[in-house]
């Protein structure tokens, strides 16, 4: 284990640990200035996300994406902020503000009314947890994975993590796909972040008008199995969260999963645009942020 990945262990440990056993106007508050201090110094991964930010909202001037890099730095504070205090939050009293504010419920029922399963597909927005224990309380115990982190004590902790949520987690590595279409053929709920895949397996996308890839996982899976698609919405309301359930995709076989993906993306980008405050990506995402041995290579998996 290197300095570097004992260190980050250590991090999350210690998040887990301390920020549960304080009041939360002090977390708030300690979230919240960490967020500002990120905004100012403007480090590389918040220049990243201003670029990000600046496709979303192509005619935002300089002081409006000044002030939208702020707000998405303190939206990704709060999520950080919640996935430490979480386990330690009242569940049912976190399903029951939700279900205030729940919108798509019967796309659910009527996917798995046709008892083929369900794929829910999500970008990186608001906080995917909270809605994933509505999801638990609802429907049972759902399948997502994992990116398999490093060291494996702190990949233990975010599976450990999600797992006293309710989730059933499996690895990004070692027959995941396998195990995720004996769930579907059992009109099972699999879930999956599904906004970024810079690999040879992405599926080229056009995304707010530039392209990118993103996972065939989700529009594969329904091809395989005949299970529903469906895109979530994540969001911060000021005192709670807000979850949409929306856009119904049947994947007709693998010659559609290009088709399936990029309407995935499509509805991406118009939940993005309307709050896009709460789209933590601090990556780069673009083809056209890559260099050019990066792009190239991907141009020579196409």
């Amino acid at each position: 284990m290197s300095f570097t990945q004992r260190l980050s262990d250590l991090a999350y440990a210690t998040g887990w640990r301390a920020v549960r056993g304080l009041p939360a106007p002090v977390v708030a508050a300690l979230f919240r200035g960490a967020a500002d201090l990120s905004a100012r110094r403007n480090g590389p991964s918040t220049q990243q996300m201003r670029r990000n930010y600046a496709r979303v909202v192509p005619k935002a001037g300089p002081a409006e994406l000044d002030e939208l890099v702020r707000a998405g730095l303190r939206s990704y504070a709060r999520f950080w902020q919640e996935t430490f205090r979480l386990p330690g939050m009242d569940h049912r009293k976190i399903y029951e503000k939700v279900d205030e504010v729940f919108v798509g419920r019967p796309l659910i029922e009527a996917a798995l009314d046709r008892g083929k399963g369900l794929v829910l597909a999500l970008p990186h927005t608001g906080n995917f947890d909270v809605s994933g224990i509505w999801l638990v309380d609802q429907f049972g115990p759902f399948t997502t994975v994992n990116e398999r982190l490093k060291p494996e004590s702190l990949y233990r902790r975010f599976v450990d993590y999600r797992q006293s949520l309710g989730f059933e987690i499996v690895p990004s590595e070692g027959g995941a796909y396998r195990l995720l279409i004996e769930r579907l053929r059992a009109n099972k709920i699999v879930c999956l972040v599904a906004d970024r895949d810079l690999s040879r397996r992405g599926i080229p996308v056009t995304f707010f008008g530039e392209g990118t890839r993103m996972p065939a996982g989700p529009a594969r899976l329904a091809a395989a199995t005949g299970a529903q698609l469906l895109i979530v919405e994540n969001t911060f309301t000021d005192d709670g969260w807000g979850v949409r359930v929306h856009t119904p995709i049947l994947v007709h076989g693998r010659e559609d999963v290009g088709v399936a993906t990029q309407r995935m993306a499509d509805g991406f980008a118009a939940d993005i645009a309307n709050n896009p405050a709460d789209w933590h990506m601090m990556q780069k995402l673009w083809l056209a942020d890559l260099d050019e041995e990066r792009q190239k290579a991907l141009q020579e998996s196409r």
